[in-house]
């Protein structure tokens, strides 16, 4: 499947301005490219109780498994500045379930395999 990067963090800048982050003003916005073709987006929910706030990436999961799920072949995550951003541990093993050790991560350095992002993930293999 060809990858158009451009576009997929043409989404994830344009999804970050949506973000809601009274408290950090940190936003977050994620893309996502899907084994059918889709792109779908995410952005950070902060909460007046931190705890319960929302990761870019939490979103775009969701919003994955509500359009009819599929699997995530690339990924890009930005920041306000619409610089790429790493996603945090509980985020890439969001991403993992959905995309695994092939789904392709864009960085500073270009896209790489999600399994450099996060190595010897555990997942549903390790559940049998």
């Amino acid at each position: 499947m060809n990858i158009d990067w451009e576009k997929l963090h043409s989404a994830a800048k344009e999804v970050m301005k949506n973000a809601y982050a009274p408290y950090s003003n940190f936003k977050v916005g994620v893309a996502a490219l899907v084994d059918d073709g889709r792109i779908v987006v995410g952005c950070n929910s902060e909460n007046a109780s931190y705890g319960v706030g929302l990761c870019a990436e939490c979103g775009l999961i969701s919003s994955l498994t509500a359009s009819g799920g599929g699997r995530l072949i690339a990924t890009v995550c930005v920041d306000k500045n619409g610089e790429y951003l790493s996603p945090c541990g509980r985020c890439r093993q969001l991403l993992f379930e959905h995309g695994g050790n092939e789904m392709l991560f864009m960085t500073p350095d270009g896209p790489k395999k999600f399994s450099t992002l996060l190595p010897w993930a555990f997942g549903p293999e390790d559940l049998k």
